[in-house]
Parts: C-alpha cells; sequence; structure tokens
C-alpha cells in the first residue's frame, strides 16, 4: 500500500513538473481517507498554494453526477432506458444524419440509454450555428431546457446506436432531467445529490462575491510556452447565465467530490 503511494506521489510530482499549476488528489478505502497530496499553486501570479479548500470547474467530472441523477429517476420509474427520448423532448422526433451523400432523414431513433452511452449520434461543437442561435435568441440567457431544442437541429453523425461518439449527450440528459422531474436541473441535483452526501461546496452557480474561493485556471501557450490564465468561469461549455451543462457545468471541491 504504501509503495503505491510513494508512486502515486512520483506522479503527481511529475505532473508538477510538466507545468501545470497545481494537483489535488484524495483517497478514501471503506468511506476514510487514507492519502491526500496536495502541491502548487491555486493562482500563479499570486503564488497562492492550494489548500484543499478552493473550488474547482470540473468539467466532464460533472457527467457521473448527472447520470447518477438520472438514474435515480429510472429507479423510481420515471423513465425506460429504450424509451425514445422524443417521448420526452420532442424536438428530438424527427431527426437528420449526415452521409456520404448529403443529409438524410434518420432511419433510427434516438433511444435514452444512448444518451447515458454516448450513442446518440450527437457532436460536441459547442460552437454550432445552432448553439450559436440559441445565444442570440435568448440574449445570452440559454436556459438548458431551450437550449436542448437547438442542440437537436444538427444533424447527428451516425445513425442511433451505431457508433460512440463523446458528446453532448449528456447535456440532453440534464434536459431529460428537468422534463421529468419538473424541476431546473441544479434544483434537482442540489436536493437529490449536493444535500444528502452532505456536498456543501458544490453547485452549477457561483455569486460574483464567491468567485474568490475559485481556482484560476489556465491553458499551456504552445508558442510561448507558458501557462495562460484564462479566469475562474468556465470555459466554452457555458452557453448562456442560465445554462446548467449536464456535461461540463458543475463546480465543486475535491473533499465534497470524494463524497460523491
Amino acid at each position: 500500500m504504501i509503495t503505491m503511494f510513494n508512486e502515486l506521489t512520483k506522479f503527481l510530482e511529475n505532473i508538477l513538473s510538466m507545468g501545470v499549476p497545481s494537483v489535488d488528489c484524495i483517497v478514501y478505502k471503506d468511506g476514510k481517507e487514507v492519502y491526500r497530496y496536495m502541491n502548487g499553486y491555486s493562482s500563479l501570479e499570486e503564488k497562492i498554494p492550494v489548500n484543499g479548500k478552493e473550488r474547482n470547474n470540473i468539467y466532464s467530472c460533472t457527467k457521473p453526477i448527472t447520470c447518477s441523477a438520472a438514474l435515480k429517476l429510472w429507479e423510481e420509474g420515471k423513465f425506460g432506458l429504450d424509451d425514445d427520448i422524443s417521448d420526452y423532448l420532442p424536438e428530438f422526433k424527427r431527426m437528420y444524419v449526415k452521409t456520404e451523400t448529403g443529409v438524410k432523414e434518420t432511419e433510427k431513433s434516438i433511444k435514452i440509454r444512448d444518451l447515458f452511452r454516448m450513442t446518440a449520434g450527437l457532436s460536441y461543437d459547442v460552437k454550432s450555428e445552432s448553439i450559436k442561435r440559441a445565444i442570440s435568441e435568448t440574449n445570452g440567457r440559454c436556459p438548458t431546457r431551450e437550449t436542448i431544442k437547438y442542440i437537436a437541429k444538427e444533424p447527428l453523425l451516425f445513425e442511433p446506436s451505431q457508433g460512440w461518439e463523446y458528446s453532448l449527450c449528456h447535456d440532453v440528459l440534464a434536459g431529460l432531467i428537468e422534463v421529468v422531474s419538473d424541476m431546473k436541473f441544479s434544483e434537482y441535483i442540489q436536493k437529490n445529490v449536493f444535500e444528502p452526501l452532505g456536498m456543501e461546496h458544490s453547485a452549477f452557480y457561483v455569486p460574483d462575491e464567491e468567485l474568490y474561493t475559485l481556482a484560476e485556471q489556465y491553458n499551456y501557450d504552445s508558442e510561448e510556452k507558458r501557462m495562460v490564465n484564462c479566469g475562474k468561469y468556465i470555459q466554452d461549455y457555458k452557453f448562456g447565465s442560465e445554462y446548467e451543462s449536464g456535461g461540463a457545468g458543475c463546480i465543486s471541491t475535491v473533499d465534497d467530490y470524494i463524497k460523491f
């Protein structure tokens, strides 16, 4: 066990040596912490050391939270995995797919299980023309349920269930959660995931007065060979002020996420 953690520490230190601003890793066994290593800075500019209390935009680590919440509704009999998603989100009733000879109407329907396993044929084009229209036509708000209607306007990459593509499937799953629960996605997550688990520092919104609790974010500039600060807000995946991304929208801490 000790040897394994020694190797883990070396691995994390190697990540730091590559220029990553910080690492914070926690391991639980039987519900108890057996390892914790943190190092680096939550702000390179101000040289603020990581202390384990900072919140982070966790991006795709949101996906398991969304899937767990949806499966809770499935356990309650609110939908079936082989139900057509269009039974709940009608905009997916008539879909089109890209082919070698052009765009044509799909032969298969998108099932709810396709959303879970990323086999719906959706893409991860967060700058698609449909999403741009959603931003424009909602005046930058992009409410989650309304935005899913725009995502459905994009032609699929392949027939549903006939391929796999990392995509906006779990964002659409958030829209399904809103419909079958009759709650905003973030409110459902708060009531059914965050509160029961005691995830007190997790959310989909952080008011301006709490922005200081978020770690800075950085992109690597390959030309200048340095980390460039890109601020504290979620990059690319928060389409509007009211959009709650089931695939990338959660803010959390390491201590909170290990509870999940």
